[in-house]
């Protein structure tokens, strides 16, 4: 592990992305809340929310941390469904692994709940968007990234 204890706490926050492609009829069953297995989003964020704080169980010589807050949130389009997280704490190194944790979780946790209506899901485009705190500062994810990526569908 790499020694961080004579670093000061600091602020930091990290903001993750990933999305979760499906048909639009399953897009639909999440929507109105549909799905056989229960409320998807409300699950996929708890689990969005665990992970973060197991992140140094699951990722070898990832520091643990005192995470402060995570928040877990959705946007639904025809296709996809969208997952962002943020994790913010005042310690001595970041919380990138915790925000792409939390977010990987969150859609293989949505791919879960729905593959009974579509098995032709695909998880992608985790991302990590934003860092701030720490000696190295603020990382956002250039504008240019920003760009809609290719469907699946279209691979």
């Amino acid at each position: 592990m790499v020694d961080v204890t004579p670093k000061d706490p600091t602020h930091r926050r990290a903001i993750a992305r990933g999305r979760v492609y499906m048909q639009p009829e399953t897009t639909s069953l999440v929507a109105r809340g549909a799905v056989s297995k229960g409320d998807v989003l409300a699950v996929a964020r708890v689990a969005g929310i665990q992970a973060a704080k197991r992140a140094p169980d699951l990722i070898p010589l990832c520091h643990p941390l005192l995470v402060g807050s995570v928040f877990v949130n959705f946007r639904i389009e025809d296709h996809y469904i969208e997952v962002e997280t943020q994790v913010d704490t005042v310690d001595r190194t970041g919380v990138e692994m915790e925000a792409l944790t939390a977010c990987s979780i969150a859609c293989l946790t949505i791919y879960d709940m729905c593959k009974s209506a579509d098995r032709s899901m695909v998880i992608g485009d985790v991302t990590l968007w934003e860092k701030t705190g720490g000696r190295s500062g603020t990382y956002r994810r250039p504008p240019a990234a920003d760009a809609e990526p290719d469907s699946p569908a279209s691979w």
